[in-house]
């Protein structure tokens, strides 16, 4: 059964159309099925979605992001990477069924694979614990990522989480602490890490694992420090403000290419990722494999040295000078307009002087 979003009502009373038509079997029993109203309903389906996902607000892009039938890092992991072989445990306390971990092979070639999973019906998602991690699932990542940058093995992450679990039991946990080790973890790395949000990047259950090299969104996938009814019941008392908060936190995947967070965006299917989950699995394949290429040849310094000066520039004009090969290392780039401004401050009262006595110079001659 498919499930449908509150602004896909349209949508639904087509398609419901559309299994009438397909059906061979009328109110009077067997009936001959019109392929001309099948062809002309499906092209109807088509147009509605192209109309409605061309024109989604940042709100019903958190709607898609967390939709049911989406698929999960469980399922990416299943057809994009081979012989995937899954470790469980972070030595300490237990295993964190809300994140898979494990070596497989990618064209291949050995990758560590850490996806955070939801699940996909009840049962697997009280399990999955709706992918929020508990301290232990950080500190099995940690252990994984370490015992693959010693193998020198790159680290794909699948981000999909609405954050890290707030329960009593993580907190007594040192949950703060694991998230913190797994983020250090992460940006000390010296072979290349990918991470791909492919639902929710929620808060720094999010950011634990997307501290990389690289991080790609899909399309109508969102990542944020909070989520929007969080954001509007801080600052406006009041849950049902979610749009307005969704519009001003720019969480959306477009709006995260221009701020310079992410790195790439890949489309996906017309009306989801759900409507066609081999299709997008085999777009995220690609887009590995090519990010991957573009660290071959580069040594561990220049590994780290590329994730250090891409979190550095986030926020800045023309960001960091990165440089391995000097004692200054990174050094940063002062804007134009930035040291135009420091100059005029600085000799405010000598350019003041100067515009002074050029009005006088011009009053005395006329």
């Amino acid at each position: 059964m498919k499930n449908y979003l509150e602004f896909e009502k349209e949508i639904k009373n087509l398609e419901e159309n559309l299994d009438d038509l397909k059906s061979p079997f009328g109110s009077e029993g067997i009936t001959e099925v019109d392929t001309d109203k099948i062809k002309n309903t499906q092209s109807q389906i088509n147009e509605k979605l192209k109309e409605t996902y061309e024109n989604l607000n940042s709100w019903q892009k958190t709607l898609v992001a967390r939709h049911e039938d989406r698929p999960r890092a469980n399922f990416y992991i299943k057809k994009i990477f081979d012989s995937f072989t899954q470790l469980s445990g972070d030595r300490l306390f237990g295993d964190d069924k809300s994140v898979i971990a494990g070596f497989g092979l990618l064209s291949q070639k050995s990758v560590l694979v850490i996806g955070q999973e939801k699940g996909e019906d009840l049962n697997s998602r009280i399990e999955r614990n709706f992918g929020m991690m508990k301290p232990e699932g950080y500190r099995k990542c940690v252990r994984l990522m370490q015992l693959a940058n010693r193998f020198n093995i790159p680290v794909i992450t699948f981000v999909d989480t609405p954050g890290a679990y707030p329960g009593l039991g993580a907190e007594q946990r040192g949950q703060a602490s694991a998230i913190a080790s797994s983020i250090e973890c992460s940006m000390s790395l010296t072979v290349p890490n990918i991470s791909v949000i492919i639902g929710e990047g929620g808060s720094g259950g999010a950011i634990a694992l997307a501290s990389s090299n690289k991080v790609v969104m899909l399309e109508n996938s969102i990542y944020s420090v909070i989520s929007p009814e969080g954001c509007a019941s801080i600052l406006w008392r009041d849950q049902s403000k979610s749009l307005q908060a969704a519009e001003a936190m720019k969480l959306t995947a477009k709006d995260l290419l221009s701020l310079g967070i992410i790195d790439e965006i890949i489309n996906e299917p017309l009306g989801g990722a759900h409507r066609d989950p081999n299709l997008i699995a085999a777009d995220i394949k690609s887009a590995l494999i090519e990010n991957l290429k573009f660290f071959r040849g580069m040594s561990k310094n220049e590994i780290y040295d590329h994730r250090k000066s891409r979190f550095l520039k986030i926020g800045r004009d023309k960001g960091f000078a990165k440089s391995s090969q000097t004692d200054a290392g990174l050094g940063y780039k002062e804007p134009k307009y930035a040291k135009i401004v420091k100059n005029l401050n600085k000799n405010k009262f000598i350019y003041a002087g100067a515009i002074v006595a050029a009005i006088t110079a011009i009053i005395l001659f006329i």
